[in-house]
Formats: structure tokens, C-alpha cells, sequence
């Protein structure tokens, strides 16, 4: 069997979905700008955590949609929180790299 061939009726709708595909939208969520930041220890030896564990959730998340390496992650993220002018700085790709066994399930 062949692909099911669909007539579009609906064009200006159709193609506002198409370009919606494209589309990179951010939520400025309030909440996680607070706690972006690590505000307690870890409970370890060593130094303490300078990125709390929602910013390497967020950014193993848009790496995961994005499919990016831990480099290209860290400038991307870098960008993006530049041109949405938050005052906040993304974790690094060696934070990320020692962090990313905490997170995975």
C-alpha cells in the first residue's frame, strides 16, 4: 500500500502549521530563573555545585530535542539566554558531562 494521499482545503491553516514546525519558543518561567543557581551543597567532599539540578535538566533536555554534542549544547544555550537577555549563564559541557549520570533514567 502507497501513502494516503490528503487534499488540503485548508491552506492558510496548513501553512501556518508548517511554519510553526520551525519554531523555537522558550518560556520565560520565573521559578526556574530562581533556582538556576545551586543554593545548597551536595553533601560531598569537594567543591560545591555552581548550577542547580533543574539547569542540567533543562539542558539535557535541549539537547535531547536538539541533538546537540555537549560543546554545541553550551554555545547554543549560551545564545539563547543572551538574545532573551536573562542575567544567567549556562553550564558549562564539562559540568554537564560530569553531571549527566545524576540525571539519567
Amino acid at each position: 500500500m502507497g501513502k494516503v494521499k490528503h487534499n488540503i482545503s485548508n491552506w492558510k491553516q496548513y501553512n501556518q502549521a508548517l511554519v510553526n514546525r520551525g519554531s523555537v519558543t522558550f518560556w520565560r518561567y520565573v521559578a526556574v530563573i530562581k533556582v538556576w543557581h545551586c543554593l545548597k551543597h551536595h553533601g560531598h567532599r569537594g567543591r560545591e555545585f555552581i548550577f542547580s539540578n533543574t539547569a542540567i535538566e533543562t539542558a539535557l533536555m535541549v539537547k535531547g530535542i536538539f541533538r546537540l554534542p555537549l560543546r554545541g549544547l553550551e554555545g547554543f544555550l549560551n545564545a539563547v539566554l543572551t538574545l532573551m537577555t536573562f542575567p544567567l549563564k549556562s553550564p558549562t559541557y564539562t559540568c554537564i558531562s560530569k553531571r549527566i549520570e545524576d540525571h539519567k533514567s
